[in-house]
This record gives structure tokens, C-alpha cells and sequence, in this order.
């Protein structure tokens, strides 16, 4: 018996750029939570960004978002990560080494970035829709940070997964460093991840792993599949992801409707 959903967004839910969920999955959602079952949106988004998503059953779901730093279930903190103001600082300095990456910076109350790159700033204004301050220079602002994440629009994925090693090399001891879609890369707060939000989750609504299911794509959704009792990759995962899955699948909506059927009978 199911009594949990995670899913990651995009990637998973969301294809190929899209910032809309389908009417279909919004509605097999919903059926889902009327049935009992909860449904958490798990994702590198702001917290603000995933509300808007669901705009329909916001208040019928619960969200992980920052890659895990937070973790929501009824406008309530269940758990939060924080970036050290030290260590911000000087990933913040390394990255500005590189002209074409741009960097944003979560806090709870917007994320944060610079007025550099026209295409940048679009993105994540307009396209993403995103609670957003433009400030003159990252290295001077104030945490407490939730994630750090970096984003090339203008080099080839060989490019980004050179300078990610690079990144590793230099943090990896300190933080975790990876990538969360073909363009960006994130750091996320030690000690936080998807899966430990999740854990978080699990004990507040008293399920067991077995009574869980996970949906991802992308290597910050690895620690969530390997979690929960059923987890499924998508088709078109980062190369390696669906190692730690049980199935993978084209179509989380399929598996959802797959679910619902199982409890009419």
C-alpha cells in the first residue's frame, strides 16, 4: 500500500524546459491526496516557485525545495540547511572567476542574483517565475543560504561537466557539489538532501519506506530513490541515475494513474 508520492520536477514531472505541470497531473494529484495518499514536490526550487506550480492543490501537498534545505508541510519548517557564511563566500569568489556562469543564491525570502547576462536574468525573472532580488554584488550580501546554484547558458555540457570536477575538487570535502539539469549546477547544504527532507516527512506522517514512493532524473534526487521502497528513474536520467532506482519509467502521470487504479480494487 502506498502512502507516500515524491517527485522531482524538472526533468520529471516537467519536460523539456516546461514551467506549467500538465492538467493531467494536477488532477491525478488531487485524487491521489482525496484518497489519503500525500504528495510532496521535491525539488532544487524555491519553496515560493513550487507554491506557484501548484497553484490549484497548494495547500493539498507538502514540499522539499533547495535541493532538501527546505522542507514545508503546511506553511510549517519541518526542516531547514544552511550554507556557511564563510564557505558561500568563497565558492561565491571561485565562480565569479568564470564569466560565463552565473550564480544564484537562495535565501527563504527570494533568491538573489546579478544583473550580468541578459538571457540569465530572463530565465529566472520571467520564464521561472521566481521570487527574485537583482542585487549589485553576491559577495556582499547577507545569509542565511539555503543553496547555491551556477548556471552556463553559453557552453557545451562538456564545458559545465569540466568545471563541476573542478568544483568538486576544490568543495567536495566541504559540500556537496552536482549537477541538477544539463545547465546547472548546485551546492547543496551540508548535511541536507532530498532524501533526509524526505526522512523528515516520513516520520512526521508516520509511513514506513516501503509505504513510499520516488520520482528523479537528476543526481540530487539519488539519496530520495534510494530511500524509498519504490523508486523510479526517468528514461532520459543523467547517465547512472537509474542504477539506484528499482524501474524506470517514460511518464510519472502513468504511474500515477497506475497507483490510483490499484486502490479501486
Amino acid at each position: 500500500m502506498i502512502k507516500l508520492i515524491a517527485s522531482d520536477l524538472d526533468g520529471t514531472l516537467l519536460h523539456n524546459g516546461a514551467q506549467k505541470l500538465t492538467p493531467r497531473a494536477i488532477e491525478l494529484i488531487h485524487e491521489l491526496t482525496q484518497k489519503g495518499i500525500h504528495f510532496v514536490a521535491a525539488s532544487g526550487r524555491q519553496y515560493d516557485n513550487e507554491r506557484r506550480l501548484f497553484s490549484e492543490i497548494k495547500d493539498e501537498i507538502s514540499y522539499i525545495g533547495e535541493n532538501g534545505s527546505i522542507c514545508i508541510h503546511q506553511g510549517k519548517v519541518i526542516s531547514r540547511g544552511i550554507i556557511a557564511d564563510d564557505l558561500a563566500c568563497r565558492i561565491i569568489d571561485e565562480v565569479k572567476k568564470s564569466p560565463n556562469f552565473d550564480i544564484l543564491i537562495s535565501r527563504e525570502d527570494a533568491c538573489l542574483i546579478e544583473d550580468n547576462h541578459e538571457a540569465f536574468v530572463n530565465h529566472i525573472v520571467n520564464i521561472m517565475q521566481n521570487t527574485t532580488k537583482i542585487v549589485d554584488d553576491l559577495s556582499k550580501i547577507e545569509g542565511p543560504f539555503l543553496k547555491i546554484a551556477i548556471c552556463n547558458m553559453i557552453d557545451d555540457t562538456k564545458v559545465i561537466m569540466q568545471y563541476l570536477e573542478h568544483l568538486q575538487e576544490m568543495f567536495g570535502a566541504e559540500i556537496k557539489v552536482v549537477t541538477s539539469g544539463n545547465i546547472w549546477i548546485d551546492f547543496i547544504a551540508p548535511g541536507t538532501n532530498k532524501g533526509a527532507a524526505l526522512s523528515n516527512l516520513m516520520k512526521l506522517f508516520h509511513v514506513k519506506p516501503e509505504e513510499c514512493m520516488a520520482f528523479g532524473d537528476q543526481y540530487n534526487d539519488l539519496e530520495m530513490l534510494e530511500l524509498v521502497g519504490h523508486s523510479y528513474a526517468m528514461s532520459n536520467s543523467a547517465p547512472g541515475v537509474s542504477y539506484y532506482a528499482d524501474e524506470v519509467t517514460d511518464s510519472v502521470e502513468d504511474v500515477l494513474e497506475d497507483v490510483l487504479a490499484s486502490l479501486d480494487k
